[in-house]
């Protein structure tokens, strides 16, 4: 084998090597993982020119992923002018890729509902709306991938979705044979019907459809290995809720109320549904807290609401934190930008980062996981 042969070989295994550190935006794994490097091509003059494989034509993250590789490429020591080629996985490679992801079932499983999920799931509820209920949710899933962690938040509330608005993410979900890959918002994978619908369509839908739908986003969408799952449920104790505690049984309740005791009566009946379903209540989140001069929305809801679980479901319901009434943090839901990014140390973001801080305290494991075991004494 002649030198340049030689140095044409080692050339093209140190950009494959280099090309294991790009990291594809929706699927979170290495391109050359997932069978998307087709061909590397070193020429005479040392200019390289990489063709890549994208999922699908209309992969919303191909400049992204073109970039990477162009940058990666690049840095590596003797290559000249850096091109990139895309094309198109064909059915049997998106088939091969689904596979390779989540294995070869003939039906999609929702993985948090079985035996040995180490993710934890949580589902946001409150007994009412307009108590910031999703801003809550958006806020915690945000601060809680800033810690390192993989998040996923799915939007339950599906005729009030608002969960895409507040993380700022326009994407659609990205098809891989019958797998649906969600968007990625602030290091957070989001799935909402929002994402399905056109501009602003209202969802009109009876019971069995929303279960449906829930099933389709736990089971269908690819989430990979999460730390944690965020859901935001909507308002009080219906179909959703139902439909929750079925499909993910060892899901944990949060419940957020506002300091308005009447708020705080309605609240506790969406976190005393856990008697019913077998949940554990993983705390209370009491969010529009005023200052002491001014109670505009009254006092007390919160550690109400966390002393009333706590001697009804005859468990530790904790006060996780009180969420001061902070402008900012509608501002903030309007550009899709969660303030628990931004405000560290004050207000409702450095509030919500000090319950982020709670939860993530909690290590992934079976500990404290329902299993579905009715523990009432038969006489």
């Amino acid at each position: 084998m002649s030198d340049s042969a030689r140095t044409e070989d080692d050339l093209t295994a140190a950009i494959r090597s280099a090309l294991t550190k790009v990291i594809d935006p929706e699927l979170r794994r290495p391109i050359t993982d997932l069978g998307m490097v087709k061909s590397i091509e070193v020429r005479a003059d040392s200019s390289v020119h990489v063709e890549i494989y994208l999922t699908t034509a209309a992969c919303p993250k191909k400049s992204e992923i073109s970039e990477k590789v162009t940058q990666a490429v690049a840095d590596v020591p003797g290559t000249g002018a850096v091109t990139v080629g895309l094309d198109v996985m064909n059915d049997e490679q998106r088939a091969e890729l689904r596979k390779q992801l989540r294995g070869d079932s003939p039906e999609p499983v929702i993985p948090f509902a079985q035996p040995g999920s180490l993710t934890r799931v949580y589902a946001v509820a409150s007994g009412k709306g307009g108590v910031g209920k999703s801003s809550v949710t958006v806020n915690l899933a945000a601060a809680l991938a800033a810690r390192g962690l993989s998040v996923g938040l799915l939007d339950a509330d599906i005729y009030g979705h608002s969960v895409p608005r507040m993380m700022g993410t326009n994407d659609r979900p990205t098809q891989v044979d019958s797998m649906i890959v969600p968007p990625v918002a602030h290091e957070v994978k989001v799935i909402s019907i929002a994402q399905f619908t056109q501009g602003n369509t209202p969802v009109v839908w009876r019971g069995p459809m929303l279960h449906r739908a829930l099933q389709q986003f736990l089971a269908d969408v690819y989430w990979g290995d999460l730390d944690v799952l965020l859901m935001d449920l909507p308002p009080g104790t219906g179909d959703v809720a139902i439909s929750i505690a079925q499909l993910v049984p060892n899901a944990e309740i949060i419940v957020v109320t506002t300091p308005q005791l009447a708020a705080a009566e309605v609240a506790e009946r969406a976190g005393a549904i856990a008697i019913q379903t077998r949940q554990r209540i993983a705390g209370v989140v009491e969010n529009m807290v005023d200052s002491p001069t001014l109670k505009m929305f009254g006092e007390g809801g919160g550690r109400q609401v966390a002393e009333n679980l706590t001697r009804t479901v005859g468990a530790d319901v904790p006060l996780l934190g009180q969420v001061p009434l902070d402008p900012r943090l509608v501002a903030a839901g309007d550009d899709g930008v969660p303030l628990a990014l931004s405000a560290l140390d004050d207000g409702a973001g450095a509030e919500l980062n000090r319950v982020a801080d709670k939860l993530a305290s909690k290590k992934r494991g079976l500990a404290g996981m329902s299993l579905g075991l009715d523990t009432t004494r038969h006489l």
